[in-house]
């Protein structure tokens, strides 16, 4: 089958998700995906609820709770505005058993660290599990 790499550009705010995010589409996305960066506003309660149910449909795609995920916080810069509290933000991503991070893209802060770790993540994923019967034969070191 042919690969047709469509993109979508637009300023913030106009729908270029919701135009792209059909849920077929989305399962697509994930099953393909090996590392995922769930994004919220921390000046956006709303946004930071709306990160719950994507986790849950990685989890039900991919059919394995340890598939690699940074929980992120963005717009730091805007202290003043939050609404998330970094405690908030810290105790989802301790019972999803993943790392948190809080970012600004606007001051690139924490950004290029964000990157460095989900990389980090998807390599050890990706390390065989010693304990797993297939992998214990192999003299794995």
């Amino acid at each position: 089958m042919r690969e047709y790499k469509v993109v979508v550009l637009g300023s913030g705010g106009v729908g270029k998700s919701a135009l792209t995010q059909f849920a077929s589409m989305r399962d697509l996305y994930i099953k393909n995906g090996q590392g995922f960066i769930l994004v919220y506003s921390l000046v956006n309660q709303q946004s930071f609820q709306d990160i719950k149910p994507m986790r849950d449909q990685i989890i039900r795609v991919k059919r394995y709770e340890k598939v690699p995920v940074i929980l992120v916080g963005n717009k730091v810069d805007l202290e003043s505005e939050r609404e998330v509290s970094s405690s908030e933000g810290q105790a989802l991503a301790e019972e999803w058993g993943c790392p948190f991070m809080e970012t600004s893209a606007k001051s690139k802060t924490m950004v290029d660290e964000l990157f460095a770790e989900i990389v980090r993540q998807m390599d050890y994923a990706a390390q065989p599990d010693r304990d797993d019967p297939c992998c214990s034969s192999c003299n794995i070191q």
